[in-house]
């Protein structure tokens, strides 16, 4: 487990590097994700830091979301509903339930190459891919 000022280290080194600001709540954000250590909605993330955040508004933590996700730190899962967050940034990809909306890891090796090549005659410069399998997790199955 990584140290809170380890955390935070890695945090406000990408933030400087990009020109954004290190505030509290910022650092406060992603020591709970970490914390959590799993994939959680932005409303889930709220709660977790309201006892020590308790003005922090919704549209704040969805802007520090997305600012983490481009600053590497963190990825987007999209689901039916809302999207999920996760604090894991390796390559892996992930099994989401179309009836629960549970998301798992799962690890899997997946040859993106013809999906990159596409990309590139459409012009466009990809730089990693996700692969989101959908359909029924054990439990749903069994209902």
């Amino acid at each position: 487990m990584q140290t809170k000022t380890h955390i935070d280290d890695q945090l406000i080194s990408a933030l400087r590097a990009r020109g954004q600001r290190v505030t509290p709540q910022r650092l406060l954000l992603n020591r709970a994700l970490r914390e959590l250590d799993r994939h959680v909605s932005a409303e889930e993330l709220q709660a977790a830091v309201a006892d020590r955040l308790p003005n922090v508004s919704a549209p704040t933590v969805y802007a520090t979301l997305e600012l983490f996700e481009e600053l590497g730190t963190l990825r987007r899962v999209p689901r039916p509903g809302a999207d999920l967050w996760d604090p894991r940034v390796d390559d892996h990809h992930h099994l989401v339930c179309r009836s629960c909306g549970a998301v798992e890891d799962v690890e899997a090796g997946v040859d993106a190459s013809a999906a990159f090549r596409a990309a590139r005659r459409h012009r466009f410069s990809p730089d990693r891919a996700q692969l989101t399998i959908s359909g029924l997790c054990r439990n749903c199955r069994r209902s």
